[in-house]
């Protein structure tokens, strides 16, 4: 009898243990803390309290994401975009504070790869809340910068990405650090003389206005191809994105009166050589494209495809009206998107 008490007793223990793993009895909510060593934790602009609760938890800072939202929600924290320094197994209410205390705001903006001078400052004026004024004076004085004289304006050095700065930096400061990140970018492409940075960067922009999702080693290629003599190009570049940056617009479409007008400096249907200077912040792949272009025997490239990027290139003339029929076609079979 003694033998049968033990193994019903055993049982019962082994199907109450089962009950509770399967109930989710078992499961730890919260570490005791305080917790030892250090993990990273950056918090994207957008996030919600879950998706940071739920790394937190994956990354073993907290012991269960559910426990940690009630704990942040205690505290009455706000989610904050920036970089967070935790302990492994926190007690999620520890945890918490850290995320809530750390709620001084910060300037935050993103900027695209081909946008303009005038478009990034506007983002970088609302973001800081500067005046934009005090940006664009900032803009007409480029060498308090470093920068080479050819460079009128900071077209082209204000490097595209994602920038947190604290609240209160001054806006000479925000710009130096978007400058040096693209010349940092041509030094460590090689470019260390300032006036080949400038004609690189403008070689540069020319290829992130028109490369699309194409291979900008061959784009850069065909741009100095078009520089070098030929028998077809007489060194003009012939692109529609510098022509429609002199005009201050950002149409895909141009007439041939646009195309021929010399009074448009930017117009390198009628002017040889580069334009005067950039058109746009390139992105780091278009700058490691112009600093080493890729060799081919190309003059001429093409979007076939607004949608996808798809580029096409050609070494004649005859070609190159071939793939532009493709591009005229797609067109016709998506009304509005090129214009």
């Amino acid at each position: 009898m003694g033998v049968a008490i033990a193994l019903v007793v055993a049982g019962s223990v082994l199907t109450a243990l089962a009950l509770r793993s399967a109930l989710g009895m078992d499961k730890v909510t919260d570490y005791p803390g305080p917790g030892s060593g250090q993990v990273a934790v950056t918090v994207k602009p957008g996030s919600g309290v879950l998706e940071v609760a739920q790394e937190l938890q994956q990354d073993g800072v907290v012991a269960d994401a559910d426990t940690f939202v009630q704990a942040f929600a205690d505290a009455n924290g706000k989610i904050h975009p920036g970089d967070f320094t935790f302990k492994k197994q926190m007690k999620s209410s520890d945890a918490a504070q850290i995320l809530a205390g750390n709620t001084a705001p910060v300037i935050y903006f993103a900027l695209s790869a081909g946008m303009r001078v005038s478009d990034s400052l506007a983002a970088i004026a609302q973001a800081a809340g500067v005046n934009p004024n005090d940006l664009n004076a900032l803009n007409s004085q480029p060498q308090q910068f470093g920068l080479p004289p050819q460079a009128k304006s900071l077209e082209g050095y204000l490097a595209p990405g994602e920038y947190k700065f604290p609240v209160g930096t001054p806006a000479k400061d925000i710009i130096a650090k978007l400058v040096s990140t693209t010349v940092d970018e041509l030094k460590a492409d090689g470019v260390t003389d300032p006036t080949k940075q400038y004609q690189d960067l403008i070689v540069a922009s020319i290829v992130q206005a028109e490369g699309g999702q194409a291979d900008y080693g061959n784009v850069a290629g065909a741009i100095y191809n078009r520089l070098k003599p030929n028998d077809q190009t007489n060194g003009l570049i012939q692109s529609d994105a510098t022509v429609t940056y002199g005009l201050g617009t950002k149409t895909v479409q141009l007439t041939d009166a646009q195309k021929a007008d010399p009074a448009n400096p930017y117009n390198t249907y009628v002017h040889p050589g580069l334009p005067p200077g950039p058109i746009g912040s390139p992105g780091a792949k278009a700058v490691a494209a112009a600093a080493h272009p890729t060799p081919n025997n190309y003059l001429y490239w093409v979007t076939v495809n607004l949608d996808t990027g798809e580029t096409k290139f050609a070494s004649t003339y005859a070609q190159h009206q071939a793939n532009v029929a493709q591009y005229q076609q797609w067109c016709t079979a998506n009304p509005g998107k090129c214009h």
